[in-house]
């Protein structure tokens, strides 16, 4: 099943940041796209959540440097 959800972000300094979350995600089995807001501090993200569910996709983000909490 396709989900699309959003996270707040901590931890991004610039435009660069956005991007390596961005690259990061989109390389995770499961993620369909990533759409990283520096402006925001937030991360859209298209994913089938039978492949991957929020605690990775957080850890996923957490691995490149960065924190990321839900959003309702």
């Amino acid at each position: 099943m396709i989900t699309t959800k959003k996270f707040k972000i901590l931890g991004m300094h610039c435009a660069s940041c956005a991007m390596s979350i961005d690259g990061k995600l989109e390389d995770t089995e499961g993620v369909k796209s990533a759409l990283t807001n520096y402006a925001k501090s937030e991360v859209e993200i298209e994913y089938d959540s039978s492949k991957i569910n929020e605690e990775k996709i957080i850890k996923t983000i957490k691995s490149a440097g960065y924190l990321a909490s839900p959003l309702d």
